[in-house]
């Protein structure tokens, strides 16, 4: 049954009006609403305004007075510390995209500020963070399982951290986050491989494997990956070559061989059919060569926060002497790193970071 034509013409009107109503109310009414009435305080009220809410944790209201400063006094005495500060505020809000575009900005117009290590450490951790799904620390899903380019970003951005200001007070917790990258990136590839082991793909879980022991050789995934290697080859019909990788199992790690081949189980540390029907929150008794989830969210430090600008140094920002840790070593550490820890003050010439233990991270 279809509505009188003059029904329809009405109920036609009144949408039209209602919708003519409602985009007038979204309009200004007065010209002088659209005029910035400019600064409402001094740089330095700004500042300590921003400062306090930092301390307090509350980091919308310190965003808004770090961008107006950043606004009105964009030349001002403040206005380097301030970007700075505005990254750490950002980070603590999960913008990871937004302090990825700060530090950029901050890098390009500041290439001598005394901080400008802060900006390329902070950046790099950004990027390691972003795409990151939290929900899975939960569990024993592993987000290396998923897409991991964001993974190979975040290494390339500490990379460049760590070679460009190798005695930075953050470099060793960058060495432990580049640690951490690269056992995700090797546990990406051996997930590959198990699944072209299941596809009896042999020579492509080879290929994969290889890869691991190649690019990422002090990574819990190194047994496994030798695992398949010798699994892969035997599969293919090559004895020989399978035995010298199996020779190998055999000096480093005996409790993988089984009869004349190798226990892809126990390699992979599989979990029982309880800890994989619970997505992993019970039944962890099953030890595994895997990396763990984080348990915490990454933690940065944030900044100084006596204002710094390009030409000078202020007195707390002028360190003594401190032996620096052995960045090679620190990269290469085969143990899981704890990661996601922010550096403490260094006191004295002899306080080492607790983060960084005696053989590094």
């Amino acid at each position: 049954m279809s509505l009188p034509r003059f029904s329809v013409l009405m109920l036609s009107l009144s949408v039209a009006i209602a919708g003519g109503m409602a985009g007038c109310s979204s309009f200004p009414k007065k010209k002088n609403d659209l005029k910035d009435a400019g600064p409402q305080r001094s740089e330095q009220a700004y500042y300590e305004s921003a400062q306090k809410s930092l301390k307090r944790g509350q980091y919308t209201e310190a965003n808004k007075s770090l961008e107006a400063l950043d606004t009105y006094y964009p030349t001002g005495e403040y206005t380097e510390q301030a970007q700075l500060d505005l990254m750490y505020s950002r980070f603590k809000q999960g913008d990871y995209p937004g302090v990825v575009t700060l530090a950029d900005r901050f890098i390009r117009l500041y290439p001598s500020n005394a901080q400008l290590d802060y900006a390329y450490y902070i950046r790099g951790v950004a990027n390691m963070e972003q795409h990151y799904d939290g929900l899975l620390r939960y569990t024993n899903l592993n987000q290396s399982h998923r897409d991991v380019s964001y993974l190979r970003l975040a290494y390339s951005s500490l990379r460049e951290f760590v070679q460009r200001f190798p005695n930075s007070r953050y470099a060793v917790d960058a060495a432990q986050r580049m640690q951490y990258v690269n056992q995700e990136l090797a546990e990406s590839e051996m997930n590959v491989a198990r699944y072209n082991l299941k596809r009896q793909a042999w020579l492509a879980a080879v290929q994969r494997a290889r890869w691991v022991l190649e690019y990422y050789p002090q990574t819990p995934q190194v047994p496994e990956a030798l695992a398949t290697i010798v699994y892969g080859y035997q599969k293919l019909g090559d004895q020989q070559t399978a035995n010298q990788y199996l020779e190998i199992i055999r000096l480093n790690y005996p409790k993988l061989i089984k009869g004349n081949g190798v226990d892809l189980n126990a390699a992979r540390g599989k979990a029982s059919w309880v800890n994989r029907a619970t997505l992993g929150i019970f039944g962890r008794e099953a030890q595994s060569f895997v990396p763990q989830n984080r348990e915490n969210a990454a933690v940065v430090v944030p900044p100084a926060a006596t204002p710094a600008t390009s030409n000078e140094l202020t007195s707390e920002q002028i360190k003594p002497d401190v032996p620096q840790p052995d960045l090679d070593n620190a990269v290469q550490q085969p143990p899981v790193p704890s990661i996601g820890l922010g550096l403490p003050e260094l006191t004295s010439p002899q306080q080492q970071p607790e983060s960084a233990p005696s053989n590094a991270p």
